[in-house]
């Protein structure tokens, strides 16, 4: 229990932090008096068409891809699966650049293509990784190829169509600077319904770490539940995606973290899961609005500048573990 009480605490005061932090000319009593009801024009315009938003759409994206990165490693039992790794981002952020080139005024449907991308990549990988055996590596390197095709016609349709996206950039490391209010009136309650059905089928997650064949003779269906389990990670990758664009590695450092100070049941990691994403990702963003002002860096690229030596150092004790040298 305490560590849900400190990671809610951390939450609390990230978004607070969040909240009166920014390159605007609007100080801590202009917002409080916003937030009461008064303030000018101006000033509301920036607290609740700017920073609320931004900060819902990160909360609400970190906790998705910290619980898809913690179901996904549960379900193969790999600690370096997430949705970044295995394409998933990637096929939900190819599918929304089709959707911006078909239909470039559509929110509704750039929501809906990112929901279809993630779940395209996550039944290429399941397919590619069947035919060669269904391995925790195979499955990695299906992933990684899969999202190295879908980098590739990413590429292609920026180069060709560059309007299609604002900043190219921005879109490709991922960040909040210019959040559609839309899209995160349609993405957070996918978001939600995916997190509450997570915590449903959760316990089963629990027998899976037993053995499939221990967990069959307990009476669970495996196929459902790690079916159920893998479709919510999907939706909750491609909303987040939809919101903030190609942002990863979240889904690969807060699982690991969350492994590291919890060693208990199943649900309870992913509720340490989503307070923990929400507030990382958040702080993450305010980090990236105030450490080069009046400029602003793209919260992937301060994502990546952290995840890529955590990504090695998993790798490297994974070795070690294994006893395996040169």
């Amino acid at each position: 229990m305490r560590k849900y009480v400190i990671a809610t605490l951390i939450l609390i005061l990230v978004i607070v932090f969040a909240l009166f932090s920014g390159n605007s000319a609007i100080g801590t009593g202009n917002i409080i008096e916003v937030l009461f009801g008064g303030g000018t024009d101006s000033q509301r315009l920036i607290v609740f068409d700017i920073r609320i938003p931004r900060i819902v759409a990160a909360l609400f994206s970190g906790a998705a891809l910290s619980v898809s990165g913690y179901i996904l490693q549960n379900n193969l039992n790999n600690t370096i699966a997430s949705p970044g790794l295995l394409g998933i981002n990637n096929g939900a952020g190819l599918f929304v650049l089709i959707s911006a080139c078909i239909f470039p005024y559509q929110a509704e449907l750039k929501c809906l293509m990112a929901f279809i991308g993630a779940l395209t990549v996550t039944f290429l990988v399941s397919l590619l990784s069947n035919g060669t055996g269904m391995s925790k590596t195979s499955v990695i390197l299906s992933g990684v190829a899969v999202s190295a095709v879908c980098v590739s016609i990413i590429d292609v349709i920026i180069s060709l169509k560059p309007e299609t996206v604002a900043d190219k950039a921005a879109f490709q490391l991922g960040g909040f600077a210019s959040v559609p209010i839309t899209s995160v009136k349609l993405a957070v309650p996918v978001i939600v319904a995916a997190l509450i059905l997570s915590f449903i089928f959760s316990p089963a997650m629990d027998l899976m770490a037993l053995g499939d064949e221990t967990a069959s003779g307990l009476g669970l269906n495996i196929k459902l539940n790690r079916g159920i389990l893998l479709l919510c990670a999907s939706v909750m990758a491609g909303a987040a995606v939809s919101m903030c664009g190609l942002i990863g590695f979240v889904g690969l450092m807060v699982p690991n973290f969350v492994r590291l100070v919890y060693k208990g049941k199943a649900r309870g990691g992913m509720i340490l899961s989503t307070l923990i994403g929400a507030a990382f990702l958040l702080f993450c963003d305010t980090l990236s609005r105030l450490l080069v002002f009046p400029y602003e860096l793209p919260c992937g690229l301060l994502l990546s500048i952290l995840g890529a030596p955590f990504l090695i150092r998993i790798l490297i004790k994974k070795r070690k573990r294994l006893g395996i040298n040169d």
